[in-house]
């Protein structure tokens, strides 16, 4: 996994060490009351799999998220492309101590500009429950604009998207 850095944050491969912060994150109801409910250790365990594997599989996917000058697991930010998906997902989930310094917008804007370099994306999109007003702003920041509803695993899920620049919108 490439590593990507920010002016505060790296975006580094996953370690053993990230398992167990990743399962205080994934236990946490306030992080997790948008994205299915809280999970125990074990699934938490297979989440970290997942991420592992989908780099495997499709060359890109989530990295561990944490500060340049403190060292420590913040959550997870990249993108997702999970068979059945609708697009290449920006996602982003962090650790409820991390909310509020803007670290989601900042390291978002990071997996997307990755994303137009080196997987020639010509469009992204962010999949958020409906009522989730904190991520849609997230999304907001980073420039996407509401796309449409669908239901997705069961559930009214917002699609933002946000597509490559061209070189006219970079010179205007």
């Amino acid at each position: 996994m490439p590593r990507v850095e920010t002016g505060r944050l790296v975006l580094r491969g996953w370690t053993e060490a990230d398992i167990a912060p990743h399962a205080e994150l994934c236990a946490d109801p306030d992080v997790m009351s948008y994205l299915g409910g809280t999970r125990d250790a074990r699934q938490a365990w297979r989440g970290v799999a997942f991420a592992i594997g989908h780099w495997s599989l499709r060359g890109f996917g989530l990295w561990v998220v944490e500060r340049r000058d403190e060292p420590g697991f913040l959550g997870r930010v990249g993108l997702l492309y999970p068979e059945g998906w609708p697009g290449i997902e920006v996602a982003w989930t962090l650790a409820r101590q991390a909310w509020g310094h803007g670290y989601a917008t900042e390291a978002a804007r990071a997996a997307i500009d990755w994303a137009w370099r080196e997987l020639d994306a010509a469009r992204l999109i962010s999949l958020i429950d409906v009522g989730n007003d904190r991520s849609t702003a997230v999304a907001e920041r980073l420039g996407m604009s509401f796309d449409r509803r669908e239901t997705i695993d069961g559930d009214p899920t917002d699609v933002y998207e946000i597509k490559r620049p061209t070189a006219s919108d970079r010179l205007g």
